[in-house]
């Protein structure tokens, strides 16, 4: 059974990536920033074939106008007779993080997730992926808006089932909570009263926070220090740093230089309470990616911040994902703390995939 994903607000491409390795086939990739367009397909030249309806900068707004959509994805009612097609979206979050400026639904950012699902039911795809922040669901204003989306998207004829997903479940070296809301078409998925999205989850929640991890050690430039026994490796910021042969990377140089080092010295290795100026500790995972956001994390045992090579480590990606030399550094961060973490995004997209193909059958 053939598979297409049609992704919005793609970003880098994380999110796709994951989808793509599980076995599905990007159809459509739409993203409004043109310089994260080029920077997604830049990144993704080694990894999927050219999408089928190519690649868009259109305002999202804009694919709700029915001339517009058919100059641009002309085959798309032909298509969905023989083919299971999917959206895949996660709309900027700002405006529902407890972090940003909370405007929610009435922010600039906030109201692109009302258009995303305005988008899903005006067009009707087989099953679709709302990705957000967990403020969203959790924080008492917001899930007044979130609600009302849902009660919308039921009566257009999905069945939902939403839940917030650790990535450390996943085996990202990163503690990061993220809203994922999925949709099934009654008319094409009729009898649909349960979605497992635990089977592709690497560690249970409650077996990561009890492992004993390292807490607090004076910094040292350089140091050297052996794995603790009674923690979980492979979600360890050094791990992950290895696996991805950081130093090597064709990101590795790419780090902010430092005027001063004074004060790179006196945060101590796994300082991570204060709100920036963040160290991380080798033997344990990172706190959310927020890289640009005021939020500067450092080096567990290097007297700098952390390098483009060693943030695409902590988001999961393959160590072959690269960005292009022609980016500046400030996007290239802002791009990475953007993205849904890539191991988070292939074990949700398994779920999908095994869950249609049993349908299917």
């Amino acid at each position: 059974m053939n598979f297409e994903i049609f992704s919005f607000f793609s970003g880098l491409g994380f999110l796709d990536l994951g989808f793509e390795k599980a076995g599905f086939k990007i159809a459509f990739v739409n993203e409004f920033e043109e310089e994260f367009l080029n920077a997604y397909r830049y990144a993704r030249r080694h990894y999927s074939e050219y999408p089928k309806y190519g690649y868009s900068n259109l305002d999202i707004t804009n694919l709700l106008n029915d001339r517009i959509w058919k100059h641009n994805l002309s085959g798309f009612n032909k298509d969905r007779k023989k083919k299971i097609i999917g959206f895949i979206g996660g709309p900027p979050c700002q405006d529902f993080s407890v972090s940003g400026k909370n405007e929610g639904a009435n922010g600039k950012r906030g109201v692109l997730t009302k258009v995303y699902v305005q988008l899903i039911i005006k067009r009707k795809p087989d099953f679709f992926v709302l990705e957000n922040v967990k403020g969203l669901y959790k924080t008492k204003k917001h899930k007044l808006f979130y609600d009302t989306l849902k009660k919308k998207l039921e009566v257009a004829g999905y069945n939902l089932f939403d839940s917030v997903e650790n990535a450390l479940e996943y085996g990202v070296p990163q503690d990061r909570e993220r809203l994922l809301l999925i949709g099934f078409r009654k008319r094409k998925f009729n009898k649909i009263s349960h979605f497992n999205l635990n089977k592709h989850k690497k560690y249970k929640k409650e077996i990561i926070f009890q492992a004993l991890w390292a807490e607090e050690d004076n910094f040292k430039e350089n140091g050297m220090s052996e794995c603790p026994k009674d923690i979980i490796a492979d979600l360890t910021v050094e791990h992950w740093f290895q696996k991805n042969d950081v130093y090597n990377h064709a990101n590795g140089t790419d780090c902010f230089n430092i005027r001063s080092k004074n004060r790179f010295y006196t945060v101590k290795e796994g300082d991570t309470k204060r709100k920036s100026f963040k160290r991380l500790h080798r033997w344990r995972f990172s706190p959310t990616a927020a890289y640009g956001n005021n939020e500067v994390h450092l080096h567990p045992y290097k007297p700098r911040r952390l390098s483009v090579a060693e943030a695409l480590a902590i988001q999961s990606l393959p160590k072959e994902f690269t960005l292009s030399p022609e980016i500046s550094l400030s996007a290239k961060f802002k791009m990475i703390c953007n993205g849904v973490p890539y191991l988070l995004a292939n074990g949700i997209a398994k779920n999908i995939f095994e869950f249609l193909n049993r349908e299917k059958k």
